[in-house]
C-alpha cells in the first residue's frame, strides 16, 4: 500500500466452508517437536470451563494455527493460540515505518497522485479488541500472564467461550454441536453474517482435523468430526444487526460488505480516486495484488472513501478475515504504483505492518484471502502463480526514475508458501533432479535470514519465519550481495532493501550448481543462494523460459508493456516505450509467466467518454527478472521449455 496510512486497530469474523486443501499439516517448525504441554493446556482449560475440548481447539486454530508467536502481539493487537486482544497495550509499543514514495496511479499522463495524510490514531477501541481484559477479569489471571503464558491464554479463551455461551442462554453441554452461536459470538463481529461466516469456517476446521507442530515445537492434534452439524439457528438469539453483502463481487464463503470508494471531481479538473472501466470486456484482468495497509481497519476504510486520496479494490480485515469492497472488478484503482499493472489487475489490502516479523497475521485473514482470490481467479482467468498473484513488492518500476520508490509490501515475513496451499495450488517440485528451472521454497518456519531496521535502522530485526531467501554473487554466504543497478545503492539487510532476494514460489532458470549451493539467473547476473539436500530452499519445477534471440546481444527490460507510437489514434498522446536500465544479456534464460499485448489505458478526464484502450501489435513476455517481475519484447527473444 501508499505510505504512510493510519496506526494499528482491527476487529474480528471469516468465512465458511471448507478450503481445497487439508485444513492441517503437520508443518515443520524450526524447533523440533518437544512435549505435550499445549495440547495438555487446551484439556485442562476445556474441562475447566465446559467448553468441548474440539470448540476451543478448533477457534485457536483459525485465529493463530495454535502458535504462541512468543507472547508478541498480532497486527492487531491479540497475544497468544486464542489471539486475545489487547490493542491498547500493542499500540503503546508500536512503531511501524516502510519504504515506498510510488505515485500508486502510476501514469505519467496525468500529474502524480498524493498519497495522502496520516490518519488520525483511533482512540475509542471497540470490544472485540479489548478481549484480553475481559479474560482476565472472568480468569481472575493477570492480563501480563494472559499474554505472555499460552496455557493461561487458552484458559482466557475458554473462559470467553463459556461466558458467551451463558449469554445466550445456550445449554451445559459437551456437545461441539451446541456451540455454534458461542463459537460466532467469539468473533467480535457485530453483524449475523459476519458472525456465522468465522463460525462456519471453525466447525469446518472441526470436522477436517488435524495436526501441526507450532512455532515453540508443541505437537497439537485436533481429531476429526466429519458428520458434526452444529445449531446454527441458535446464532438467532445473539441479537446482532442484519448486514447486507448487497453490491459486493466475493464468493459466497465469505463475510463481505460493500464500502464504496468515491468516484468525485475536486479543484482544478482533478478527480479521484479511481478510473472507471469496463474491464474484462475492455482488457483482460491478469494479476491480482497483494499489499499489506501499514495501518489499522478503520483509518484504511476512512482514507479509502477520501475522493483525493488512492484506492484498491477490497480490504481485509486481519483479526477475522473480514472483507470490505471498494471498487468494482471492472473498474481501474490506483494502488499498484505501475498504471499497466493497474489497468490490468484487482488490488487486495491486508491489514497489516511489513517491518514488524512479530506483528502476525491470523489465519482467519489468509483463508479468507485465498478464498477471495480463488474465486477471482477462476471469475477472471487468472493463472494461480507468483507472476499473476503479484506482491506489491513484485511490481516493477515504470521507468527508471521510479525503481527506488516502489513498494516492499507484503514483505519478507508474508507466508507465500501457506498462502498457495490454501489456494489450492500448493508449491511442489514439477520436474526431476538437476532441472534447468526451480521454485524458491524454504520452510518459512525454520528460514530466518537476517534483516535490519524493522525499528531502528541498522538494528537487526527480530528472528522470524520468512519466504525470503538471500542471494550472493558467489557461492559462500561472506561474498557480496547481488546488486540491483536500479536502485543505484550498495545492497544491504534492510528489511526494506530487495536487491538479492528471492521470494517462496518465484521461478528462475538455474545458471550453476556447486555443492550445497544453487545459482540462477536474477537482473542479469548470476546468483547463488544455499540449497542444501536436507532442508532444500528450492525445489526442481519445468518452465517455459527466454533467451534473447541469437545475434541481438542483451536485449532491453521494461517496466510496464506499452503499444508502439503507430498504435495511438489522434487525441491520444503516445506513451514512450521506455526501457529500464536492466538487459537480459546474450545466453542468460529467466522464466516467462506467459506472452502480453502491448496495451494502454488512456483514462486521464472524469468524463469517461475519453477513456479507451489502445492496443498495438507489439507483444511481451512476462519474465521473473529479479524479486520484481518485468517485460521483454517478442520479437527480441526465443521461448524454449525447459
Amino acid at each position: 500500500m501508499r505510505r504512510p496510512v493510519p496506526t494499528r486497530i482491527a476487529i474480528r469474523t471469516l468465512a465458511a466452508t471448507a478450503l481445497t486443501l487439508p485444513l492441517l499439516g503437520a508443518a515443520p517448525s524450526a524447533v523440533p517437536p518437544s512435549t505435550a504441554h499445549l495440547q495438555h493446556a487446551f484439556a485442562t482449560a476445556a474441562a475447566e470451563y465446559g467448553v468441548p475440548q474440539s470448540v476451543l481447539l478448533g477457534v485457536s486454530y483459525l485465529q493463530s494455527r495454535w502458535d504462541a508467536h512468543g507472547g508478541a502481539p498480532s497486527v492487531t493487537g491479540g497475544y497468544g493460540p486464542m489471539h486475545l486482544t489487547d490493542a491498547r497495550t500493542a499500540l503503546a509499543a508500536s512503531d511501524h515505518h516502510s519504504s515506498g514514495t510510488e505515485d500508486p496511479r502510476g501514469d505519467e499522463a496525468r500529474p502524480p497522485k498524493s498519497p495522502g495524510a496520516r490518519a488520525a490514531r483511533t482512540e475509542e477501541l471497540p470490544d472485540r479488541l479489548t478481549t484480553l481484559p475481559e479474560a482476565a477479569r472472568l480468569t481472575g489471571l493477570s492480563p501480563e500472564r494472559l499474554r505472555e503464558d499460552p496455557a493461561a491464554n487458552v484458559a482466557g479463551g475458554a473462559a470467553l467461550l463459556a461466558e458467551a455461551q451463558r449469554r445466550l442462554g445456550g445449554p451445559s453441554s459437551d456437545d461441539p454441536a451446541d456451540w455454534y452461536a458461542a463459537v460466532a459470538l467469539f468473533s467480535g463481529a457485530d453483524d449475523t453474517a459476519s458472525a456465522a461466516a468465522y463460525a462456519h469456517e471453525v466447525y469446518e476446521v472441526i470436522r477436517a482435523g488435524g495436526a501441526r507442530v507450532t512455532d515453540a515445537g508443541q505437537r497439537v492434534v485436533l481429531g476429526a468430526r466429519p458428520d458434526l452439524a452444529p445449531d446454527t439457528a441458535a446464532l438467532e438469539r445473539a441479537g446482532l444487526r442484519t448486514a447486507s453483502a448487497a453490491g459486493t463481487e466475493c464468493p459466497r464463503t465469505v463475510s463481505c460488505e460493500w464500502v464504496p470508494a468515491p468516484y468525485e471531481e475536486f479543484g482544478d479538473g482533478d478527480y479521484g480516486n479511481h478510473d472507471l472501466g469496463n474491464r474484462p470486456a475492455s482488457q483482460r484482468i491478469r494479476y491480482i495484488v497483494v499489499h499489506d495497509t501499514e495501518g489499522a481497519w478503520e483509518g484504511v476504510l476512512d482514507m479509502v472513501q477520501d475522493p483525493a486520496y488512492v484506492s484498491w479494490q477490497y480490504s481485509l480485515r486481519s483479526t477475522d478475515g473480514h472483507i470490505a469492497q471498494h471498487v468494482k472488478a471492472k473498474d481501474v484503482a490506483w494502488h499498484a504504483g505501475n498504471w499497466y499493472v493497474n489497468a490490468g489487475s484487482i488490488g487486495l489490502e491486508h491489514e497489516g505492518f511489513l517491518a514488524d516479523p512479530d506483528a502476525w497475521y491470523t489465519e482467519a485473514m489468509y483463508r479468507s484471502s485465498a478464498r477471495l482470490v480463488k474465486y477471482l481467479a477462476e471469475k477472471y482467468g487468472i493463472p494461480l502463480d507468483r507472476q499473476h498473484i503479484l506482491g506489491h513488492d513484485t511490481v516493477p518500476g515504470t521507468t527508471t526514475a521510479t525503481i527506488p520508490g516502489m513498494h516492499t509490501d507484503p514483505g519478507p515475513y508474508w507466508d507465500w508458501r501457506h498462502y498457495f496451499e490454501l489456494l489450492g495450488e500448493p508449491l511442489r517440485a514439477t520436474a526431476g533432479e538437476n532441472a534447468g528451472v526451480v521454485t524458491i521454497r524454504p520452510d518459512h518456519s525454520a528460514n530466518r535470514p537476517v534483516f535490519t531496521g524493522c525499528e531502528r535502522a541498522g538494528e537487526p530485526c527480530a528472528a522470524h519465519g520468512s519466504s525470503a531467501v538471500r542471494l550472493y554473487s558467489d557461492h559462500a554466504e561472506d561474498s557480496p550481495l547481488i546488486r540491483d543497478i536500479g536502485l543505484g545503492s550498495a545492497p544491504t539487510t534492510g528489511v526494506n532493501d530487495l536487491s538479492s532476494r528471492a521470494s517462496t514460489g518465484q521461478q528462475y532458470a538455474v545458471a550453476d550448481r556447486w555443492g550445497d549451493w544453487t545459482a540462477i539467473w536474477y537482473l542479469g547476473q548470476k546468483a547463488w543462494f544455499r540449497n542444501p539436500e536436507e532442508q532444500p530452499t528450492a525445489v526442481p519445477a519445468k518452465g517455459r523460459v527466454v533467451t534473447p534471440r541469437k545475434g541481438l546481444g542483451p536485449v532491453p527490460v521494461y517496466g510496464r508493456a506499452y503499444p508502439e507510437e503507430a498504435a495511438y489514434p489522434e487525441g491520444v498522446p503516445a506513451q514512450a516505450v521506455s526501457p529500464l536500465p536492466y538487459t537480459v544479456p546474450e545466453g542468460q534464460k529467466y522464466v516467462t509467466g506467459g506472452k502480453v499485448p502491448g496495451e494502454y489505458y488512456y483514462a486521464v478526464t472524469f468524463d469517461e467518454a475519453s477513456h479507451q484502450v489502445v492496443r498495438g501489435e507489439d507483444l511481451y513476455y512476462e519474465i521473473q527478472f529479479g524479486h520484481r517481475v518485468g517485460f521483454v519484447r517478442a520479437a527480441d527473444v526465443t521461448v524454449t521449455s525447459s
